[in-house]
């Protein structure tokens, strides 16, 4: 691929953009909103709840670096392998399903949820047109439902990952005695 750059160190791009939308709003809105779609979502585990409602925007912003991370090592790949990266195509594929997930989230709560403005400004238009550069340039590796769904697992372990790992490293941080 001659010109890899945008179409793959793009993706650390467009992530960057939306996870400052996240990490802006995510506490905020947590706060106020929670209590609604929990009234309105009886069906959702308490659990869930609680731990929506336990993620302080500190945890949330170290969860987000740590996807940060995933998305610049795809997004590498990608460009090291001239689009060519399994790796990078599944996190972009990912990341333009991730971004549906924001607006049926919306669509839902019938109203804005974190990610619901950047999903349709620059993430969807971004993966289509990145696809668009790698299925252009010959490397684009043909998208089946079955490679979709094993792609979901593994964007569930990172994500929980993140998330845990932020959880730990916070509150290692808040318990450290003060010198």
């Amino acid at each position: 691929m001659r010109d890899g750059a945008g179409a793959t160190l793009g993706l650390l791009a467009a992530r960057t953009v939306h996870a400052l939308e996240e990490v802006a709003t995510v506490p905020g809105w947590a706060r106020e909103q929670v209590p609604v779609v929990r009234q309105r979502s009886p069906q959702v585990p308490e659990r869930m709840w609680q731990l929506m409602e336990a993620t302080d925007g500190g945890e949330f912003a170290v969860a987000v670096a740590g996807m940060a991370v995933v998305t610049a090592a795809a997004a590498a790949d990608g460009y090291r392998t001239g689009g060519r990266s399994a790796f990078c195509q599944a996190a972009l594929n990912g990341f333009g399903l991730y971004a549906l997930v924001h607006l049926a989230q919306a669509a839902t709560v019938r109203g804005y949820t974190p990610g619901a403005v950047t999903s349709p400004l620059p993430v969807i238009p971004f993966a289509l047109w990145a696809r668009g550069r790698l299925r252009g340039a010959g490397v684009l590796r043909p998208t089946r439902p079955r490679g979709a769904v094993q792609v979901l697992p593994l964007a569930a372990v990172a994500t929980v990952g993140s998330h845990l790992a932020a959880l730990r490293l916070v509150r290692r941080v808040r318990t450290a005695p003060r010198t």
